[in-house]
């Protein structure tokens, strides 16, 4: 690609694919340059003259222009660096100049409301994103730091560490945002500038980050039970960035391990047209979920090979880049595919989504690291059918080698921080029992996907805090279990005494979903939903069938329609059970189903009801003959219980059994 001053191309160009090297996607590491040096070309059309603020078009965030402007620069900053720092300092179209143009002019009089200068970094809570875009700088001022940082005056340089040590000084949101001070901290002691405060804020870090891991390689973000691609791209990346860089024999040792448990059940969540998961916020940092792919292949911190990295990393890319993510104007959008507004939180701004810009981690892996010269590999998904149980974040993951869906089930996530209670509002990115790589939830105002209501007193509850019972899987069969207090809004957010234990068992396509209801109030009726799909043209990813078929409990069916659609479709609609619930306890068992296949079984031919009482139901699946049972109880605490037992499948030394409580 040429890049001039003049006439700029309307579109990302990319090199010709080599399909000998990469049969899966074609891409090579030319093709990650390309696309970095492409995606800097169409923000800095958008520049300050002293290249300090990125204004690039678009509504603003919660935290307003100047602050997105900082962003454009920061985030931009990561995709630069790691593309410098990945070539040995080679810079054909001098990123770094316009970057240290940038640094001189942002910190000259940082909180000036002027044309160039940066704001200050305050507390989270009133002037808190700085603190976000301090780290990208800092880790762009590290990796380059032989090429820019040390041929800086001293004078920029002092300038630019205080500026920086702001974020060391005020209080980060209570989550990731520790890590920048962290990736503050870091820099500053690799530069020489290190002291006291850089080693508190470390330690402090640290110290967190140690108290929210939660085992098989998850860390909740911050304290409560929300796991999502920040894991990934924050909880997993800075600290084995800075171990990797610091070649800190130690850190490695200690985060490398996690890393790899983590990728182990992760590498699973993309699909086989190399979508991740639409799971969780922050989502419009798109390909920026492979980071920990990449991170894993360029430490070694990976049980993944180098062919079957590559493949994850360059089909996520593609992935958006054949969908529209990049418009006319080669901008990434603020959206998913293109732009879609339900994807977003307050705080994403026209700059936001070049956090993607974390993926280009890879390119730290020279031109000759296996990472780049192995042959593709089929991704996980890409292989026989396989469901993985994850009981740390309390996740389900199911996928099916005949359309390449990649099916997540929530069991354990729910992004409710420890002093909101019972109270928060409804969150879709969370609060829904299904996720995948091929549907997205639907949008707050229409009726919701994939979701177990009571309906009281003309309201339908949300699920918010969730409680998990426990996960496990056996060959081709899994479970997940939960349980939660239904939330209402309007009218009184709570009924006395209601609660809701949920079980969902899968195995190949089919979704077994049970629900226990104990302490309706009169009147009260329930409702299941399923996935929301439209008609599957809109990307031209082909059609997508959403069943659900009652077996115990259900008296009712139809279809409900979500106008505003999903982030993969602009109409959708979803399919609905109902029935009235007892006062007492009610029992509702149905199959749901999300499938490409093109002729798939109708669901009523899947399996049948064996026995069902008050607290438990017995299936047996037509295909084999196999059954599972699954059962509810209080337990001494007064709180519900699951077991969950599978026979006569999934072990080659006779029936197979898990109970989980």
């Amino acid at each position: 690609m040429t890049l001039t001053d003049g006439a700029h191309p309307t579109v990302l160009e990319l090199p010709p694919e080599d399909r000998e090297l990469s049969p899966y996607t074609g891409y090579t590491r030319a093709h990650w340059e390309a696309a970095a040096d492409g995606l800097l070309d169409a923000a800095w059309r958008w520049a300050t003259p002293g290249s300090a603020l990125l204004d690039l078009p678009g509504r603003p965030s919660g935290s307003g222009v100047r602050s997105d402007g900082l962003e454009g620069y920061a985030r931009t900053f990561l995709a630069a660096a790691f593309r410098v720092a990945g070539a040995g300092g080679a810079d054909p179209y001098g990123w770094l100049g316009r970057y240290a143009d940038g640094l001189a002019s942002g910190t000259r009089t940082p909180g000036r409301d002027d044309a160039e200068s940066w704001p200050l970094i305050l507390d989270h809570h009133v002037q808190g994103q700085p603190m976000v875009e301090s780290a990208s700088v800092a880790i762009g001022l590290r990796l380059t730091r032989e090429w820019l940082w040390d041929r800086l005056d001293d004078g920029v340089r002092d300038r630019a560490e205080e500026w920086l040590r702001g974020a060391l000084r005020h209080t980060p949101a209570p989550n990731n945002w520790y890590l920048f001070q962290y990736a503050v901290a870091t820099f500053l002691e690799s530069a020489g500038r290190g002291d006291g405060e850089t080693e508190r804020a470390k330690e402090r870090a640290l110290r967190l980050l140690e108290s929210w891991y939660r085992g098989q390689g998850w860390y909740a973000d911050g304290d409560g039970r929300a796991f999502d691609h920040y894991n990934g791209w924050a909880l997993h990346l800075y600290p084995m960035l800075h171990a990797h860089l610091a070649r800190d024999a130690a850190q490695l040792g200690h985060h490398g391990p996690r890393l790899r448990a983590h990728l182990d059940g992760f590498a699973l969540t993309f699909g086989a047209d190399g979508a991740p998961m639409y799971f969780g916020r922050s989502l419009t940092y798109r390909f920026a979920a492979g980071a920990a792919v990449a991170m894993g292949a360029v430490s070694g911190h990976t049980p993944l090979t180098p062919g079957a990295s590559r493949r994850l990393l360059s089909g996520t890319l593609r992935y958006f880049l054949d969908r529209g993510a990049t418009g006319t104007d080669g901008l990434l959008s603020l959206g998913w595919h293109g732009p879609h507004d339900a994807t977003l939180q307050h705080y994403s701004g026209p700059s936001s989504p070049y956090w993607a810009a974390k993926s280009f981690v890879s390119l730290l892996a020279p031109a000759g690291h296996p990472l780049w010269t192995a042959t593709e590999e089929p991704a996980p998904s890409e292989g026989p059918d396989r469901v993985l149980a994850l009981p740390a974040p309390g996740l389900l993951l199911q996928s099916t080698r005949a359309d390449g869906v990649v099916r997540l089930h929530n069991h354990g996530s729910d992004h409710v921080r420890p002093h909101e209670g019972e109270s928060a509002a409804a969150d879709p990115h969370y609060g829904r029992q299904a996720y995948s790589t091929r549907t997205g939830p639907t949008a707050p105002d229409n009726a919701p996907d994939n979701h177990f209501a009571v309906e009281a007193a003309g309201a339908r509850s949300t699920r918010r805090r969730i409680r998990p019972l426990g996960a496990g899987h056996g060959d081709g069969w899994g479970w997940a279990a939960s349980w939660h207090l239904p939330v209402f809004a309007p009218g009184p957010p709570m009924v006395p005494g209601l609660r809701v234990a949920s079980v969902t068992f899968v195995r190949g396509r089919y979704e077994l979903r049970v629900h226990h209801v104990t302490g309706a109030p009169p009147g009260a009726r329930v409702s299941q939903t399923g996935w929301a799909t439209g008609d599957g043209t809109d990307r031209g990813d082909g059609p997508l069938r959403s069943a659900l078929h009652p077996l115990h409990g259900w008296t009712g069916s139809d279809t409900v329609r979500a106008p505003q659609g999903t982030a993969y479709t602009r109409w959708a609609r979803v399919p609905r059970l109902t029935a009235d619930a007892p006062p007492d306890t009610g029992l509702y068992a149905a199959l749901a189903t999300l499938t490409a296949e093109p002729e798939p079984a109708p669901l009523a031919e899947a399996a049948e009801v064996l026995a069902a009482g008050p607290g438990s139901v017995e299936v047996r699946w037509a295909d084999d003959g196999a059954r599972t049972r699954i059962a509810f109880a209080s337990g001494a605490d007064g709180e519900p219980e699951a077991t969950v037992t599978h026979t006569g499948s999934g072990s080659a030394g006779g029936p197979a059994a898990v109970d989980g409580e």
